[in-house]
């Protein structure tokens, strides 16, 4: 590649091809051990903020069904 014909969209592109690969996708299965309550959720984050879904990961851990009062099972499915 000419070094002339190197311009600012072609380096945010390659920027933007980078956030990509370093985006993390998560889906987080929420069910009750004791009736039939489910609900699942699906997000992406940097890998930059890992602290911040920690921080929800304990969030979500202790939920409980409002059905039954039961304590929620968590299951998280990642795409690295």
């Amino acid at each position: 590649m000419e070094i002339d014909r190197y311009s600012e969209s072609d380096e945010k592109a390659v920027r933007s091809s980078d956030q990509k690969d370093d985006m993390i996708q998560v889906r987080a299965i929420i069910s009750c051990p004791t009736c039939d309550y489910k609900k699942k959720f699906k997000n992406q984050f940097p890998r930059r903020q890992l602290e911040l879904f920690v921080v929800s990961a304990k969030v979500f851990d202790f939920m409980t069904c409002s059905r039954c009062g039961e304590l929620l099972n968590l299951e998280l499915e990642f795409n690295v």
